[in-house]
């Protein structure tokens, strides 16, 4: 299994729990109850739209989707949507989704987080950086308020950016952080956390979506994310449960060459519900050597 694989592997859980509600309780004691945009929003079929509870334009169930986290690209024919880094640009025509890793640190940011925030990394009981293996990427500490606030400061400038710079949506990864946190995080904190990113990124006018984690899916409406980022969720048979939780409103990856269900099997059963795309593990742009992108 390679690295990739490894740490999807041991991200997918599936517990289901309850919480709730707005930014100040949420980044305080972590049980919220806010205004959510997602689900039962109307209009033209076919098109992205706009929700009733916030000026936040939704994406339509079943739109063409492609994931360039890996460096953007030209769509491909017929693609309505993608995913880009934060510090790439939107897709011209396109509905745009704007990857933050917001509850880890980016590969390559460790030591601007060690020399400006060494405070907001979390550690173990010996001080040690506690660090997702998979990906070697340092957790961020969620578990308290204050820690909370000054987290929800740096990650909200760059939802911030996302809407500046021309984004629709914002998906926050790493929400299931408090898997690999040996014990030092629990759910709460980080669906506290993401309460407090819903509602910045709701004030920006982006709509936001909840990555992985079915842990978290029966909160989603008292977080206030409006849609789903799935990695494989047809090999982990977890598919339908996002698309009854968000009215088919889901962006699923599955990788080339993972687990047991062929790509034609998971369109089989869910290509006519949900956004499904095959692509490389190492979502490259388009040309380069390994390049998979498949629609079903």
């Amino acid at each position: 299994m390679t690295g990739r694989a490894l740490s999807l592997f041991f991200r997918r859980r599936r517990v289901v729990a309850g919480v709730a509600v707005g930014l100040a309780s949420a980044l305080g004691a972590g049980v919220l109850a806010g205004c959510s945009a997602a689900g039962g929003a109307s209009g033209t079929a076919g098109l992205p739209q706009r929700t009733e509870t916030a000026d936040v334009l939704l994406p339509t169930a079943g739109m063409k989707f492609d994931y360039q986290i890996g460096g953007g690209y030209t769509p491909p024919d017929g693609v309505r949507a993608v995913s880009r880094d934060r510090e790439d640009e939107p897709a011209p025509g396109q509905y745009n989704v704007c990857y933050v890793n917001a509850f880890q640190t980016q590969p390559g940011a460790l030591d601007w987080w060690q020399d400006t925030h060494p405070d907001l990394l979390l550690r173990d009981g010996d001080g040690e950086l506690i660090i997702d293996e998979g990906w070697d990427e340092a957790l961020l500490d969620t578990s308290t308020a204050a820690r909370r606030t000054q987290l929800a400061e740096i990650v909200g400038e760059w939802i911030a950016g996302c809407a500046e710079n021309g984004f629709q949506a914002v998906e926050p990864d790493n929400l299931d952080s408090f898997e690999r946190s040996k014990g030092k995080l629990r759910q709460e904190h980080n669906a506290a956390f993401a309460t407090a990113l819903a509602a910045r990124a709701h004030s920006e006018g982006l709509a936001i979506g909840q990555k992985n984690t079915t842990d978290l899916l029966d909160r989603h409406t008292e977080i206030g994310f409006d849609f789903a980022v799935t990695e494989e969720c047809a090999q982990f048979d977890e598919c339908g449960a996002y698309a009854d939780a968000y009215d088919d409103r889901v962006f699923a990856i599955e990788y080339e060459g993972e687990g047991e269900v062929g790509f034609d099997e998971s369109c089989s059963a869910w290509g006519d519900r949900i956004s499904l795309v095959q692509r490389d593990l190492d979502v490259l742009p388009a040309g380069e050597k390994g390049y998979v992108f498949r629609t079903c």
